[in-house]
């Protein structure tokens, strides 16, 4: 069903010999973005609306965007900006490999319910399920957001791909998210199921009577390189299905509106759409309400990673690490700068890790407390090893701290290190105290701390980060940066760099919308003059100025511009010899996302998200969401280009304009070298014209590496992963290395032939330990090098580890009594009468047992009995105000069984009525 165009509806690719797939724009219902992003929407406003309401308070969004909707859910808890850039990018996560199912699985018929393959299409959900469930019980959101995205493809399709709404259905098949419920009167492959379509196209009314009478259950086959099929059944349809032109002929297919199936394709889509919604609401179950906001991104912006040190030399720095998180939880608790999670990576040698992740700011004081500097007199430490492990346990877009004294022992690490920066889009700063035992420690080790700091440069420049120098003195000074960018709705106004530096001017906007504006320079021997609009000047050596306070500390320059900023151009002139860079920041809910995108083709053509570099030699091309301070709407967006943040380079990109605040960026001409996006634009709230730049650095390559995960691993069992290698390039031996975040074995070949623009395949197989814990995700980077080291790429994986289940029956709810109280004839005086609801629930003999009882849709207190019994007791108390509730509980399958009460209250008769 329903293009999988990503998250607008794109104008479809022409096949040669004709295209199939959902027309362009339409009526904007019947794509699978359109589908999910409806019900995703909807679901998400039901969680924030209880939330709200089990708190006390109003939900009243100002309008239907997802700006608007995130500042509803989160606006009241705090003060300050909120930014919808994660929602959008979650959002985003889950559409993109929506879409990709018909790329990676495009003759797959269980992927997509075609050729009766019910239980293999089922199968292939509740598998998804469990492991998304897993998955988000672990906090491993990104991993259940890309399963979450492949899955609910394979739904959607069920109903337009099989005669389940031909055969009367208005409600969506239950059984398919239920494994412990068969799949019932399906066809078998020996019974015709459609009549011939004399004019080789789309006939209404093709299933035979009896199938529709009997309500027999089948799904049109697809022949993408066969005609063959089954002697009388039905196909799928349309020019790219090869089996329609085979009696009998014709197809089935409600994917897009025809004249001959208007009421079946607004049928199917309705019914999956209602699909959708109950699946989502099966994970909101399991996960909780809370836990279910952050698997779709509604959370504060800002996440705080920490990679600390822990050798001996290095109890200063810890100290400063535990001060700054101190002071971050302390002054911004209770404001949208609250961070909405802490995570701690230590390293040594030759340990590093475990990742502490948490929500509570008092775990994360203890831990940081916990830390203390022992060991390391003469080696390196394993920094990147560390370092590694918090871009892959950290959400996408975070800003990650990086403290050490020592050289890096593990640099080979490094190329891993910018693959999963370009990822992750996350931004790594380094904070290098260089003097006493450190230094003299660092003297003893294999690589010098000159060329360690410059691998960290790089490293901090590839994310859009700083590296920054100082004593262990003057550490505390430099920290200032970490609270500057702990914050909600950061954004990036401008960045550059120069190797070797040189006399330049650079010219920047600030628009009505910024606030806290902050100037970063790093490096040494360099002098600026800041300029205002109004002509005002200020320079490096003015501490307090009239444009700001500018603060030094090692190679570090901070300048905070005044409150009273103004609008408009602002010009910054930098004179060094030597190497710096230049980073603008400030808060703002006018921002973008955005991702580098390839077209592929098939009978449902679309784009696909390009893991690694995009190729050299074609035009690249970009998915960018803009996000408004009203919503899209509320921006104009004037222009998107590619600029070399080492040089002068800007290259514009053309626009199409996707709808809601999504365009589609073609670049037909990329910069040489390392690159950054950049839009203008204005804000129609203000009238002030605006620019962003996005932090992370690209480059293009003529290697391209490509792997699809289809499943996930289990514990104890070797996985294997085949992955292509192609180039547009010279051939030859191709070097190979991959790498994984949790240390599991892996096998890979060391080299691969390729030839001269062409590609050849290998297989990765890893290893899972049997103790490991369901849920568990491994992220994989594999790499390719060409010979000579000329060129190389990456793809980056994510894997997900998940025990079999065999507990598929959820736990059942049985109401007992309702107790009966006079409620007020006044419903205003609700609150002053009661009533109880009294409930059994069971796990069954055979069942896990039940790991959690928690209640919703309803204001009210919940007590339940040892739920480690067969049988729960469960009481809930509420008022007359809140006469409707759910009981959810969740085995420890994650299966999740629900109770619905209502209670109708006459309140003319005063008294309660059980309904």
């Amino acid at each position: 069903m329903m293009s999988p165009v990503l998250c607008m509806s794109f104008l479809a690719l022409v096949l040669s010999g004709g295209a199939w797939a959902f027309p362009p724009i339409g009526d904007g219902a019947s794509t699978h973005v359109s589908i999910t992003e409806k019900a995703v929407l909807q679901k998400v406003t039901e969680v924030c609306q209880a939330i709200a309401e089990s708190e006390g308070r109003d939900f009243t969004p100002t309008g239907n965007s997802a700006e608007e909707l995130v500042q509803a859910c989160l606006g009241p808890k705090a003060t300050g900006e909120v930014s919808a850039a994660k929602f959008k990018s979650a959002l985003n996560e889950i559409y993109i490999q929506n879409g990709q199912v018909d790329r990676d699985f495009v003759n797959s018929p269980a992927h997509h319910f075609n050729s009766e393959a019910f239980a293999l299409g089922r199968r292939l959900i509740t598998d998804g399920v469990a492991s998304i469930k897993a998955n988000v019980q672990k906090e491993n959101f990104l991993a259940a957001r890309e399963t979450l995205g492949r899955v609910l493809h394979t739904l959607q399709d069920f109903y337009s791909h099989s005669n389940w709404v031909d055969l009367g259905y208005t409600e969506p098949y239950a059984n398919l998210i239920r494994p412990d419920l068969p799949l019932e009167n399906l066809a078998d492959v020996k019974t015709p199921t459609c009549s011939d379509c004399a004019n080789g196209g789309f006939c209404s009314n093709s299933i035979l009577p009896n199938i529709l009478n009997e309500k027999k259950l089948t799904s049109g086959y697809m022949g993408i390189l066969s005609s063959a099929k089954p002697k009388g059944k039905c196909s799928h349809g349309g020019a790219a299905d090869l089996t329609s032109s085979k009696a009998p002929r014709g197809g089935i297919s409600k994917d897009e509106r025809r004249s001959d199936n208007v009421a079946l394709h607004t049928a199917a889509v309705t019914v999956a759409t209602t699909a959708t919604l109950q699946l989502l609401d099966d994970i909101r179950g399991a996960a909780g309400d809370n836990n279910y906001l952050r698997f779709m991104g509604i959370a504060r912006s800002s996440v705080v990673v920490f990679v600390i040190d822990t050798t001996g030399s290095m109890s200063d720095d810890i100290l400063e690490a535990k001060r700054v998180v101190y002071e971050i939880i302390d002054s911004k608790k209770g404001t949208q700068d609250e961070p909405s999670q802490y995570i701690l990576v230590p390293f040594n040698d030759p340990k590093f890790g475990p990742l502490i992740k948490t929500t509570n700011p008092n775990v994360m004081k203890a831990e940081i407390a916990n830390l203390t500097a022992e060991g390391g007199g003469d080696l390196p430490e394993m920094c990147l090893s560390g370092l590694q492990l918090a871009l892959t346990g950290a959400p996408a877009s975070s800003y990650i701290y990086v403290f050490t004294d020592a050289v890096a022992k593990d640099i080979e690490l490094k190329e891993t290190i910018v693959a999963l920066i370009r990822s992750t889009k996350s931004t790594v700063s380094f904070f290098m105290t260089d003097d006493g035992a450190g230094a003299r420690r660092r003297r003893r080790g294999v690589e010098s701390s000159e060329a360690t700091f410059e691998t960290y440069k790089d490293l901090a420049l590839a994310s859009g980060g700083q590296a920054i120098r100082v004593t262990k003195e003057n550490l505390p000074q430099a920290t200032d940066v970490i609270i500057d960018s702990s914050t909600s709705a950061l954004v990036i106004v401008l960045q550059r760099a120069r190797n070797p530096g040189r006399a330049e001017t650079f010219s920047f906007l600030l628009d009505e919308s910024l606030n806290n504006i902050t100037i970063y320079i790093t490096g040494n021997t360099i002098t600026f003059t800041l300029k205002n609009p109004a002509g005002v000047t200020q320079k490096q050596n003015e501490v307090n100025g009239e444009l700001g306070t500018v603060q030094t500390v090692g190679n570090l320059f901070r300048v905070r511009l005044a409150s009273n900023k103004q609008t408009g151009l602002w010009e910054i002139s930098m004179n060094s010899n030597q190497p710096y860079t230049l980073k603008v920041t400030g808060q703002s809910t006018i921002a973008f996302i955005y991702d580098f995108v390839e077209t592929f083709e098939g009978p449902h053509p679309g784009y696909a998200l390009i893991s690694g570099r995009p190729q050299a030699g074609m035009p690249a091309m970009l998915l960018v969401s803009v996000l408004g301070r009203k919503g899209p709407a509320s921006v104009k967006v004037a222009d998107i280009a590619l600029v070399t943040v080492s040089g002068s380079e800007v290259v514009g990109g053309a626009l199409e304009d996707m709808g809601n605040g999504k365009f589609l960026v073609t670049v037909t001409k990329v910069p040489a070298g390392e690159f950054v996006v950049l839009l203008n634009g204005t804000d129609v709230v203000s009238s002030t014209v605006f620019q962003r730049q996005s932090t992370t650095q690209m480059s293009v390559s003529k290697v391209t590496i490509k792997a699809v995960v289809d499943r996930s691993m289990e514990p104890g069992k070797p996985f294997t992963l085949p992955f292509t290698v192609m180039t547009n390039a010279t051939g030859g031996s191709y070097k190979i290395s991959a790498r994984n975040d949790r240390d599991f074995k892996m096998n890979v070949p060391g080299s691969i032939a390729v030839t001269t623009g062409g590609n050849a395949t290998g297989e990765l197989t890893i290893t899972v330990p049997a103790n490991t814990p369901s849920g568990t995700d491994v992220t994989v980077t594999i790499e390719a090098v060409a010979p000579g080291a000329s060129d190389s790429n990456y793809a980056v994986l994510r894997l997900s580890v998940v025990t079999k289940v065999t507990d598929f029956t959820p736990p059942q709810c049985e109401v007992v009594s309702v107790s009966s109280v006079d409620c007020p004839a006044d419903p205003a005086f609700c609150n002053s009468a009661f009533w109880q609801l009294s409930a059994n629930l069971t796990d069954g003999v055979n069942g896990t047992g039940i790991t959690s009882l928690t209640h919703r849709q309803g204001v009210g207190s919940l007590t339940h009995t040892d739920l480690k019994q067969t049988v729960v007791a469960a009481a809930f108390n509420a008022s007359c105000c809140s006469l409707t509730v759910e009981l959810v509980a969740v085995d420890k399958a994650m299966n999740v069984g629900t109770c619905l009460y209502t209670t109708k209250v006459t309140w003319h008769h005063r008294r309660l009525v059980r309904g």
